[in-house]
């Protein structure tokens, strides 16, 4: 539920319609909440911030 919510690529969740990262919108850790019975339509999400410390964010190069 978590990748499928985000319009990106980052790290091992590549999306072929998304091919770039966004830090601008998806710097952030997703929470994923299960809140039911049902598969993926009892799935509440939400967010919390990245603490940046030492290191720069950077695109990995592979």
């Amino acid at each position: 539920a978590s990748a499928l919510n985000r319009k990106e690529s980052r790290g091992g969740h590549a999306r072929e319609d998304y091919p770039n990262r966004d830090d601008t919108n998806y710097m952030r850790h997703t929470m994923a909440y299960k809140e039911g019975t049902k598969l993926l339509s009892d799935v509440r999400l939400d967010y919390k911030p990245v603490v940046q410390t030492r290191y720069e964010p950077m695109e990995r190069k592979y």
